[in-house]
């Protein structure tokens, strides 16, 4: 669990990058800059832990770009309080990435054996986010409603069940598409509960896949 003067070092320029490509909230980069990601990682890549790339993780899944991670968290507005739901928790770098901004994370990730990885991995650094092994397709209604969701992983659209779990008021990001490349969406759910949507870009993720996985 060491972080040294390098890593810190490292960090500190990958910040700088993801500043450059107009990510320009302080308090995400900060965030960005006191999450060690090089935990994240397994050993054969712990070279390139900071470059502003995305890597494989195992179970077919991947720890995301640096950037798509700030930018996604961006598109969010987390205030420090907020009640959050992720969809595919993965290595859980964003869900750190959220704590550190002050929120209270849920997250669900389907793959049995990235989620014992993972959720012991954030027990030792000392994270509190709430893990849980389950289909993302349901959301989490026994904990709704949520401030806001966050989907890292593309499905063809957003399960109405997810919308109905978000409070009125709040924001769910998800990259849409069911092909190679998916549209960065944000969809705003007003104070009646009428939902619009904004379009961000093209991005690219893993699918979200549906039920529990045992490998």
């Amino acid at each position: 669990m060491e972080d040294t003067y390098r890593h810190k070092g490292l960090r500190k320029k990958l910040v700088d990058e993801i500043r450059k490509k107009g990510v320009l909230d302080e308090n995400i980069l900060g965030a960005i800059n006191r999450v060690p990601r090089h935990l994240f990682l397994d050993s054969g890549f712990l070279n390139f832990a900071y470059e502003d790339k995305p890597f494989p993780i195992g179970s077919g899944q991947t720890i995301s770009q640096p950037y798509t991670v700030a930018f996604q968290t961006q598109l969010l507005d987390v205030q420090p309080g907020d009640k959050i739901l992720e969809i595919g928790t993965g290595s859980g770098y964003q869900a750190c990435v959220l704590e550190e901004l002050g929120a209270e994370v849920y997250s669900i990730e389907r793959q049995q054996k990235l989620f014992v990885k993972t959720k012991t991995l954030l027990t030792q650094m000392g994270y509190k986010a709430k893990l849980i092994l389950g289909d993302g397709y349901l959301g989490l209604p026994d904990k709704a409603p949520f401030d806001a969701i966050l989907i890292t992983a593309a499905a063809p659209e957003v399960p109405e069940i997810l919308f109905e779990q978000l409070k009125n008021g709040g924001v769910l990001v998800s990259p849409v598409g069911g092909g190679s490349v998916q549209t960065m969406m944000r969809f705003t759910k007003s104070k009646s509960g009428k939902l619009t949507k904004q379009t961000f870009g093209a991005f690219q993720f893993v699918p979200l896949l549906k039920n529990v996985a045992n490998d």
